[in-house]
């Protein structure tokens, strides 16, 4: 089972299956900013362990939810808001995961999101 760790390790994420296959970027200003890259992982599959630790960022349209801990900063998570059944995990965070192997990741157009239409 696939696990993910903020860089202090007070947040701790599972899921029962690492999806490369959704990895993406986002061209959204919150997106751009973090630089992350993101893996969908459904809502019911992921266990949170030390969500206490959580602190929860939103703008917009509210919609998304974008998790951090409150201890070191990092961006573990976020729910989408193209899709609120999903949560994007950041594949940073992911044990064991070298991003500098992936030459292309894809790009969702964030800047022009048909919600905030």
């Amino acid at each position: 089972m696939p696990t993910a760790t903020c860089h202090c390790g007070a947040v701790r994420l599972s899921f029962p299956e690492l999806r490369l296959d959704t990895m993406r970027r986002c061209t959204c200003s919150m997106c751009m900013r973090r630089g992350a890259v993101a893996v969908s992982v459904p809502v019911e599959d992921l266990t949170v362990a030390g969500a206490e630790n959580l602190a929860l960022y939103q703008f917009n349209t509210n919609v998304a939810e974008h998790y951090f801990c409150r201890t070191c900063g990092i961006y573990t998570h976020h729910r989408r808001r193209s899709n609120p059944s999903e949560y994007g995990v950041n594949l940073g965070c992911v044990e064991g995961m070298d991003l500098s192997a992936f030459d292309a990741i894809p790009w969702n157009d964030g800047r022009n999101h048909p919600k905030d239409r």
